[in-house]
Parts: C-alpha cells; sequence; structure tokens
C-alpha cells in the first residue's frame, strides 16, 4: 500500500503555482472546547536549481493556530510570507515578497473534517518599481482526514475555491491537493514525502491562455526535538506564474531545510 502510495502522489505531481509552504494541519478533536488549543509555525529555505538569476533561494516564515476548537470543529487561522531571492543585483536579492492570509470554519464528520475558507493572496516586488496590484481572494471549502496505513499516517488535504477578486490576474477558480505520508524510524527521527498539486481555472480571453497547473514534490527526514523538530528535504517543483508580471510557469529542483515548533 505504501508503494501505491507513493505512486499516486507521484502521478498527482506529474499531472500538475504555488505549493504554499504552510498547508493545513490535520488535528484530531480534543475532549472539550478549547482557546488557542494547538499552534505551528515553520521557517523554511530552499535552495533552487534552475539556469534563472532570478530564482535562487525560495523561503517562507510563517504558521497556524486553531483559535478555537468547538469539538465538532474549529476556527483556525494561517499566515505564510514568502521571500523569493535571486541574484540579479547582489548575491542575496530578495526580489518577491508574497503574504498568503487564510480564515476557516469546519465541522468534523467523524475522521473527515470539512471547513469553509477564505484566502487572500497578495504578491509584491523588492528593490523594484511596481504601481499596480497583484493579489486574489479566494472563498471556498476544504475536506482533510488522517488515515493510518501500517506504521505510517497520510494526511490527505484537498479544496476548491472560487475567486471573489482578482487583480491583474486571470484566475476564476482553484483546487488543489495535498497529501503527506509520514513514517517513524525512531522516537526522534522519521522519514516523510509531501506533494501538492494546484489547479487554476481562467478567464481565457483575458490573457489568451488555458486552464494552469502546478505543483511541488518532495521527500526527507525529520528529526525531532523537546521544543521542536527539523526536516532536511529535496524535491522537485513547478510553479505557475512564478515572476509576478511575467505569468509564465517555471521548474526547478530544490533542496532545503525547514524548522517546525511542531
Amino acid at each position: 500500500m505504501m508503494r501505491h502510495s507513493a505512486v499516486a502522489i507521484c502521478f498527482l505531481m506529474l499531472a500538475a503555482s504555488r505549493a504554499a509552504a504552510q498547508q493545513p494541519v490535520v488535528a484530531p478533536a480534543p475532549d472539550s472546547t478549547q482557546f488557542m488549543s494547538r499552534t505551528d509555525f515553520h521557517m523554511n529555505a530552499a535552495r533552487l536549481a534552475i539556469d534563472d538569476d532570478r530564482f535562487v533561494w525560495d523561503t517562507h516564515f510563517g504558521g497556524g493556530l486553531d483559535v478555537v476548537d468547538y469539538v465538532s470543529g474549529r476556527f483556525n487561522v494561517l499566515i505564510d510570507y514568502e521571500a523569493v531571492l535571486g541574484r540579479q543585483i547582489r548575491a542575496f536579492d530578495p526580489n518577491q515578497g508574497n503574504y498568503a492570509l487564510e480564515g476557516s470554519l469546519s465541522k468534523r464528520f467523524g475522521a473527515t473534517e470539512v471547513a469553509a475558507v477564505f484566502s487572500h493572496l497578495s504578491r509584491h516586488l523588492g528593490d523594484r518599481a511596481k504601481t499596480i496590484p497583484i493579489d486574489w481572494n479566494g472563498l471556498g471549502v476544504r475536506a482533510l482526514r488522517r488515515e493510518r496505513v501500517g506504521s505510517a499516517t497520510v494526511d490527505v488535504v484537498a479544496g476548491v475555491a472560487r475567486m471573489t477578486k482578482h487583480d491583474n490576474l486571470d484566475y476564476l477558480w482553484k483546487g488543489d491537493v495535498d497529501v503527506l505520508v509520514r513514517r517513524a524510524v525512531n522516537a526522534r527521527a522519521g522519514l516523510f514525502a509531501h506533494g501538492r498539486t494546484d489547479f487554476y481555472g481562467v478567464d481565457n480571453a483575458k490573457l489568451n491562455r488555458g486552464a494552469q497547473a502546478g505543483g511541488v514534490l518532495e521527500a526527507g527526514v525529520r528529526l525531532s526535538g523537546r521544543a521542536g523538530a527539523v526536516e532536511l528535504f529535496a524535491g522537485f517543483e513547478r510553479r505557475v506564474d512564478a515572476d509576478p508580471l511575467e505569468l509564465q510557469p517555471q521548474s526547478w529542483g530544490l533542496a532545503g531545510f525547514r524548522l517546525l515548533s511542531r
């Protein structure tokens, strides 16, 4: 089953924008209503393997928290800031700054959690002129579920959203599938594989292009300590509209680390 799961993840990725570093977390229900029941934060950096001086490093910082878990569901907030670094002007040139904000309200149906989600993404340039806004808002629904397969856990998150607002973009709707497989080796170390696909439906007449698809596939090791964990990973990404002004896909290999509070 693990072999079939790995093949399925690879298929999803290769059939595949932008893959957020902070994916929604599958969380079990507490015994009673709790305030600030769960927090998790991340800081990560990945070196990109591509012959393009605009894309050398991809970094993220952010986190998620359950503001209130009311047992039958929860109110969750996610925040992520991404800085893309190149080497056009200097050795470490932060040419992009992208802000992602999200709020969701969910309902649990047994092992499956279904959430109403409002999200916002805003894209900016660093040390470069940009006078137009590039952003979108989305309103949609998401399903989350965790399964145990032998000694491994498989978290599956899938969602779809309609764009309620988009500036200088042609996106009409977005769909995504996120799969995370983890297997503990011992109390301190484990292995993981993570994949995400994103699909964008577009206004064909606006930029004269069809639907866009991309995603990321990564695998690595996780080392856990008393207060947090570090993940070392390598993988591949195809990113839709990698440059906010050029609006063309880019593909690259990647390798990096991720610091986690959970």
